[in-house]
């Protein structure tokens, strides 16, 4: 259940019950009202009666119903005045509800009783109890109506929150909630706490950010006159093996540069219709891997082709580095799918993406964890979506949805056909 549906149910309850029990409150005070009041009347009426009857006047019938052993007459009440009490007594009789009122008379056990009639008492209990019915049913609407406008305008200062919060979980850290959320109450208070939080994290972010690129930077300078001295060794295993590692060392520096740039947003695309097929083709041909491709639905697509090709590539160099057996390449029309038959991707990424200089477990554990991140940035970049799973039957499967449609009239697209550039 929502926040805005629990909060008009428990309203809604607490308006019923109050409404309820103010109304049950009314309703027993009216009728404890009209009873002594027929009550007091009755009795008034016995002992007018009753004096009527000592002095021998004439007391039978009218508007007080006195009668002497009425045949009408309840018999708890009957037996209480044959007894030498006097009493009252709210009950039905023949010729409807009434109060009735006895007491022995000194002839021979005689009972004199009084009938004052309730009808118009009743009825007028009735009428207040409708009188309830309609405020306790007006009352709770009314309630009802305003705790949902509250709960609705609480609940969508929340959802607001929510919103600008999984934007700034995407990445949007320069997102402000405090700027969508108005008000000075505990939401209010909310929005500026998550807006802190933001600051902060965006402000380490942009440190991390920052340190990468000039580290990457500061390693550059000096790894090219490292590069130099190692192709001017004498040939040989120990030449070869340093060439190597300086390789090794430059492409990770390379790889570094390039995070930074991803993470900073400071690449833009260059798009262009690029047949799916040989694209694929084409990458599968530069990394010079042994993969089975699978072709079940052709299909045109507006991308940029140096990044297709960085992220398919990296997509294949992890699967031929970390998996076993034949590695699968299957294009369905705007889908690509890369699988391998080794040990599968770990937890972590499955759950949190890719991770810089994190592989978690030690059969993908060799390499930096680097070009699946790139691969990641690069499909934010030209508008993809990249996800990860594991086969049931073993393996890791990287899934790459290529846009469905080309985008003509995106103003960022229109900028790239006009001649924007990136760096490599």
């Amino acid at each position: 259940m929502t926040l805005r549906r629990q909060i008009a149910t428990a309203v809604a309850t607490i308006s019923v019950l109050v409404a309820v029990a103010v109304g049950l409150l009314v309703h027993q005070a009216m009728v404890r009202q009209h009873v002594d009041q027929a009550r007091g009347s009755a009795l008034t009426a016995l002992d007018a009666t009753l004096g009527a009857y000592q002095r021998g006047e004439e007391f039978a019938g009218g508007a007080r119903h006195a009668t002497l052993d009425d045949p009408a007459l309840p018999a708890k009440l009957r037996t209480l005045a044959a007894a030498g009490r006097r009493g009252s007594l709210l009950a039905w009789g023949p010729e409807g509800e009434a109060m009735w009122a006895a007491t022995a008379v000194r002839d021979g056990g005689e009972v004199l009783s009084v009938r004052v009639d309730f009808s118009q008492d009743r009825q007028a209990i009735a009428d207040l109890d409708r009188i309830i019915l309609i405020t306790v049913v007006a009352s709770v609407f009314i309630t009802v109506l305003a705790g949902v406008l509250v709960a609705d305008r609480i609940s969508r200062r929340l959802r607001t929150a929510a919103t600008a919060a999984r934007g700034i979980a995407a990445g949007r850290t320069d997102t402000r909630i405090g700027e969508l959320v108005d008000g000075r109450d505990e939401v209010a208070d909310l929005a500026a706490a998550v807006d802190l939080m933001s600051r902060e994290l965006h402000r380490r972010l942009e440190d991390e950010q920052r340190f990468t690129a000039d580290v990457a930077h500061e390693l550059r300078t000096p790894l090219t006159g490292l590069v130099t001295a190692a192709e001017l060794l004498p040939p040989g295993r120990p030449t070869q093996l340093v060439q190597n590692r300086v390789q090794a060392l430059r492409a990770l520096v390379e790889d570094l540069l390039e995070v930074s740039r991803l993470d900073a947003d400071a690449e833009l695309p260059d798009l262009s219709a690029v047949p799916l097929e040989r694209a694929v083709r084409r990458t599968v041909t530069l990394t010079g891997l042994e993969v089975e491709v699978e072709m079940a639905a052709d299909a045109s697509v507006r991308t940029d082709l140096r990044r297709l090709d960085r992220i398919l590539g990296n997509l294949l160099l992890n699967a031929d580095r970390h998996g076993a057996g034949a590695i699968h390449l299957h294009v369905d029309g705007h889908r690509i799918t890369v699988r391998d038959h080794g040990p599968g991707f770990p937890d972590e990424l499955l759950r949190d993406g890719p991770q810089r200089f994190r592989t978690s477990v030690r059969e993908r554990g060799k390499g930096h964890g680097l070009g699946l991140t790139i691969a990641q940035g690069h499909t934010r970049v030209i508008g993809a979506t990249l996800t990860f799973t594991n086969h049931p039957t073993g393996g890791a499967i990287a899934t790459l949805h290529l846009p469905s449609a080309p985008a003509e009239h995106d103003p960022d697209t229109a900028d790239a056909d006009a001649g924007s550039t990136t760096g490599s």
